[in-house]
């Protein structure tokens, strides 16, 4: 990743390979830095060859006139449409388009967008998210990368008098984009390395780091907590399931804390009812959820929030093995509720309602869970928004908030009673799913009976991945999608 400056400085005067200056449509060009150019920018804008319109990049060389061998115009479109998200693109499409050149540094500042509506903190937030995100790229497996360019080695924020706060906000997003990175790195491995024991590791590696208690529960004692929901899932797996607890305790001491739960399926067949060949490659993405919440406590700590947070991630595979669990059969959940499965491949929400049932243990303020759950959310809502479903309205609001605020954007569903008929078992408690119509919402009403606390639910599984980037700055394979949003409601709430 790389490392985020903060200096006082007059950006005319700043030595770099490339000088991002952010516009909105109708700005006129910088006096000083278009005067050194001879008026180019001015010439530009005014005969129209430049349009600041949202993330319009123009690469101007600067022949030696100035310090930064290059300018970069970055469009943000009309001002009364301005936000820490339009900032977010916009820097990442200027860190592209250096990356593309092949700079090894670049410089931006952020003076003249701060307002009363938009601290100066929060724009460098914004900015070095987009830089740091967009310039991620996973080649674990590559003997060499795919293009020749160099890696930007460093970028600036220059600025006026409002250093520290502008520190502050780069600080935060590195810490932020550290375990946005480790979201990503887990998801994109394959499922041969990223085994449920994979995982774990990864996980008390980077928790031990950040100054996180991670406990991890071997099948035996999964078996010993009687997850049998959990475990009829794992049952056709030679690779043995994990169950991930992280503890993080510098709240009050009296405070409940607030528990995040990530599904874990570290590849998914879809077990006896096996999915299409076509895109099963994908599979190894369904764990999205888990490398979520693994990602947001590891930045919680490292943010040093003064909150009690639990994180909880049931790791498995759903192979279709000799052992493995099949449609019709019957499991014991660890609240004792019983589960008709019809379906193994809706195996995430199995595995889920343990975990939702060990939360309880915490006696938690609220919890919220993250899955790649359901192709019926991707069918409704597509790939720019998750699906939000839960049971205290406030808890949704906060967390609907905060994806707007991070550009991790959800989208309220129903959860009526009336969908509870639809997961009614004759020889059950409870079936695994439901009819053909309302999947993600079914999905969400059978997580909904092993919560007895205020509980919300993120559908991920249009926003957890992608063949090509869903934003300039969330990269083709895993996006880490969820880190930001967990973080931001835990920072605010």
């Amino acid at each position: 990743m790389i490392k985020i400056r903060v200096k006082q400085a007059s950006i005319e005067a700043v030595k770099t390979g490339a000088l991002a200056l952010f516009l909105f449509d109708g700005d006129k060009a910088p006096r000083a830095i278009d005067r050194k150019l001879g008026g180019y920018i001015s010439a530009l804008i005014k005969k129209k060859k430049y349009t600041a319109k949202k993330y319009a990049v123009r690469a101007v060389d600067t022949l030696g006139k100035l310090p930064a061998d290059t300018v970069l115009l970055v469009g943000l479109g009309k001002k009364a449409d301005f936000s820490e998200e339009v900032l977010r693109r916009a820097a990442a499409k200027a860190a592209i388009a250096v990356r593309a050149a092949g700079a090894e540094s670049f410089a931006l500042s952020i003076n003249g967008l701060t307002s009363k509506k938009h601290l100066a903190r929060d724009l460098a937030q914004a900015a070095a998210e987009g830089i740091l995100l967009s310039l991620y790229r996973f080649t674990e497996y590559k003997k060499k990368p795919d293009d020749n360019n160099g890696e930007i080695r460093s970028a600036l924020f220059v600025c006026g008098g409002d250093v520290a706060m502008v520190r502050a906000g780069a600080d935060a997003a590195e810490k932020i984009c550290h375990a946005v990175y480790l979201a990503r790195d887990l998801g994109n491995h394959p499922g041969n390395t990223a085994t449920p024991a994979f995982i774990a590791q990864r996980a008390q590696r980077e928790c031990r780091a950040a100054g996180v208690r991670c406990r991890v529960f071997d099948q035996r004692q999964i078996e010993r907590l009687k997850m049998g929901s959990f475990l009829a899932v794992a049952k056709g797996s030679e690779e043995p399931p994990r169950f991930i607890v992280m503890e993080y305790f510098k709240g009050p001491k009296k405070e409940k804390p607030v528990v995040l739960v990530g599904k874990g399926l570290t590849f998914d067949t879809g077990g006896i009812s096996i999915k299409p060949a076509g895109g099963m490659e994908d599979m190894k993405f369904d764990m999205s959820g888990g490398g979520a919440v693994i990602g947001a406590m590891v930045a919680a700590a490292r943010l040093k929030l003064k909150k009690n947070i639990v994180g909880l991630v049931p790791c498995t595979e759903n192979m279709p093995g000799g052992r493995a669990v099949k449609p019709g059969d019957i499991a014991r959940s660890m609240s004792g509720i019983t589960v008709e499965i019809l379906n193994t491949d809706a195996e995430g929400r199995l595995i889920l309602a343990d975990a939702l049932a060990y939360a309880k243990k915490y006696k938690p303020k609220a919890v919220v869970d993250l899955a790649t759950l359901t192709g019926a959310c991707m069918v409704a809502l597509g790939t720019c928004a998750s699906g939000l479903f839960g049971t205290d309205q406030k808890l949704m609001d906060s967390l609907r908030e905060a994806g707007e605020r991070t550009g991790e954007r959800c989208w309220q569903m129903p959860l009526w009673e009336d969908y509870d008929d639809q997961i009614k078992s004759a020889v059950a408690d409870v079936k695994n799913i439901g009819d053909r119509y309302g999947g993600a919402i079914t999905a969400a009403a059978f997580l909904k009976k092993f919560t007895d606390y205020p509980w919300a639910h993120l559908d991920i599984a249009g926003t957890a991945y992608s063949a090509k980037g869903l934003t300039p700055y969330q990269t083709a394979g895993s996006a880490g999608f969820g880190v930001r949003q967990l973080v931001e409601f835990l920072r605010k709430n």
